[in-house]
């Protein structure tokens, strides 16, 4: 059985940002991922967007189709894509439903079940031992775009503080992610996901199955809310280490074995915060883009996370505070846009 992992909490409203940058640098060196408390979003608020994320996936699958994935927006079902292309998995055993960038072109490309969904009839919502009671989505979902429009521009804000005090944390201003293009307009994505519980969905013995197969985040930084069922692992080969070895432009550690998987826990109030691949890739492997997966516990698993990744057309290139001589760039330089679409287009051709 995997241990639990003790991670650092950070508290993004400290007054005093160069001692939250520093504990921020020190997560991110020997772990890659954190508890980020006091971030801006109420309880109130957080629960209200699992409860209308459960009505939505407790929609029968026919219905949930009529808003089936359109580029990187929408709904996914279960088994579209598969996270570790290694894996000999058909897929991972989740269902997601995507939301992007609120303002510019990319906003008219969400997908809102509330509005504009035709002929769409909701079953599941209340049984008595008489009548089964169907009602339209408009009705079970009456509020839902209002409601995640919301929480997406609070994260958000969030996700902004947070690019400022890393920028401490590597030495720069704390404005520099806004100046070179990264965090002023930044590419975000809210992703709502459920992995299904025991009996939901039929698994042969033989069967190797993820809720969300071995991976790293693409991104810059990635906001998780969980809903306190278990299921999230991860891999901290770097734990109270300050040494990284790097071999073929990648980190090696990351890919070291035997893999030891250690649980992240849910602490009520907080987000997990875990360091994505395009800031490993700023910070020449310093900050680390920690291997992390969902494991299938048998109980119906709900999560909420938020992608803050870097405007497309941003450069992503080794940082001067970064490199030195004897230390050059591992990664030739990249668009962000580009990279992103490649890892993602790699996780659902994969699960073909």
């Amino acid at each position: 059985m995997a241990e639990s992992v003790q991670l650092p909490v950070i508290d993004i409203s400290s007054s005093d940002r160069i001692s939250t940058a520093n504990s921020i640098r020190q997560a991110c060196i020997e772990y890659g991922f954190f508890y980020l408390i006091n971030h801006g979003i109420s309880e109130e608020l957080l629960q209200t967007v699992f409860d209308e994320s459960k009505k939505f996936f407790s929609l029968p699958l026919e219905e949930k189709l009529k808003l089936s994935r359109k580029g990187d927006v929408g709904f996914a079902p279960i088994y579209a894509e598969n996270l570790d292309s290694s894996s000999t998995s058909k897929g991972d055993l989740k269902e997601t439903f995507h939301i992007g960038p609120l303002e510019g072109e990319e906003s008219r490309l969400n997908l809102w079940p509330s509005k504009g969904t035709p002929n769409c009839l909701g079953y599941n919502l209340f049984f008595t031992s008489i009548l089964t009671i169907f009602i339209k989505i408009s009705e079970i979902l009456p509020s839902w775009r209002m409601l995640m429009e919301k929480y997406y521009k609070k994260v958000l804000c969030a996700g902004k503080e947070l690019s400022s005090l890393i920028a401490l944390a590597l030495n720069l201003d704390d404005d520099y992610f806004e100046k070179i293009g990264a965090s002023d307009n930044p590419f975000g994505f809210l992703r709502l996901l459920h992995y299904p519980g025991e009996g939901e969905i039929a698994v042969s013995d033989s069967e190797v199955v993820y809720g969300a197969s071995a991976h790293s985040d693409y991104g810059m930084i990635t906001l998780l809310a969980t809903d306190g069922v278990r299921g999230l692992q991860a891999i901290f080969h770097n734990k109270h280490k300050l040494l990284i070895v790097v071999y073929k432009s990648v980190c090696k550690d990351k890919y070291k074995q035997p893999r030891t998987w250690e649980n992240v826990s849910h602490v009520k109030g907080t987000f997990i915060v875990n360091v994505g691949d395009m800031m490993e890739r700023w910070t020449n492997c310093l900050f680390r883009s920690t291997l992390h997966r969902v494991m299938p516990t048998g109980k119906d698993r709900y999560s909420i996370a938020f992608f803050f990744d870097p405007n497309q057309d941003c450069i992503v290139e080794c940082l001067k505070s970064c490199c030195s001589e004897s230390n050059p760039p591992r990664f030739p330089p990249i668009r962000s846009g580009d990279y992103l679409r490649e890892r993602i287009n790699a996780a659902y051709s994969s699960s073909k």
